[in-house]
């Protein structure tokens, strides 16, 4: 077990804790996928994986059916993806990830959380060095043996694999999510959810009382419905 398994197992905020956010969330990515590559999952990996996350978030089939026609909609507003970086409390940096249809409110928006809860907002690439882009994949435990499995699947790129209570978790490189993907079809092993992180490559501990100020401004990034994303420092 590595820094993915420990960096998950020791995260205090929950993400997409709201189900009609998450909705949300998916929906945004879904309809970004299948304007970026087609509607047809079998030929877009990006919203193959939008899928299977909107289907572990239990996400209705009419939700799924309609941000991908949305895609196709000429009314329909284009997402913009964009990134921010800075500082919270006690020299934790902070990644967030957006998809927003307003620039300006995003950016106005995202200042406010970092400067009203004792945080700075920083410049590009301020902190993303901080950061191990990984693509990781959950697929249910079921007979699987880890260490077979960890046999299979290491010519397709992966570096880490764990179990969790019922799931196993797979990450790998980012630039390898379609070949784990590959490895994974080719062994009829069926997905659960995937996706990308950005892994601290060093974290920082803190008091209770000093994590709850973290918590506080990663908390209100997380409630704007532009925020897809947040990631820390904090361990």
């Amino acid at each position: 077990m590595g820094r993915a398994f420990e960096f998950r197992k020791g995260r205090k905020m929950k993400r997409w804790a709201q189900m009609a956010k998450t909705f949300t969330k998916i929906g945004k990515e879904i309809t970004m996928a299948a304007k970026e590559g087609g509607p047809n999952p079998d030929h877009n990996i990006r919203l193959r994986m939008a899928i299977q996350n909107a289907k572990a978030a239990s996400v209705p089939k009419e939700n799924v059916e309609r941000a991908i026609k949305k895609a196709t909609d000429k009314d329909t507003t284009d997402y913009k993806e964009v990134t921010f970086e800075g500082y919270g409390p006690h020299g934790i940096a902070i990644f967030v990830e957006c998809a927003t249809d307003n620039n300006t409110r995003t950016v106005a928006n995202v200042r406010m959380y970092f400067n009203r809860n004792g945080g700075n907002l920083g410049t590009s690439g301020s902190v993303e060095f901080l950061f191990e882009r990984k693509c990781h994949f959950k697929i249910d435990k079921g007979e699987h043996d880890v260490e077979e499995l960890e046999l299979e699947l290491i010519d397709y790129g992966i570096d880490e694999i764990f179990e969790e209570e019922e799931h196993i978790m797979i990450y790998g490189e980012f630039t390898e999510f379609g070949n784990i993907q590959k490895g994974l079809d080719s062994m009829n092993i069926e997905i659960v959810e995937s996706g990308y992180e950005r892994l601290p490559l060093n974290s920082t501990e803190l008091n209770d009382e000093q994590a709850e100020e973290i918590e506080k401004i990663i908390g209100k990034l997380e409630e704007d419905e532009d925020v897809q994303n947040v990631y820390h420092t904090m361990g």
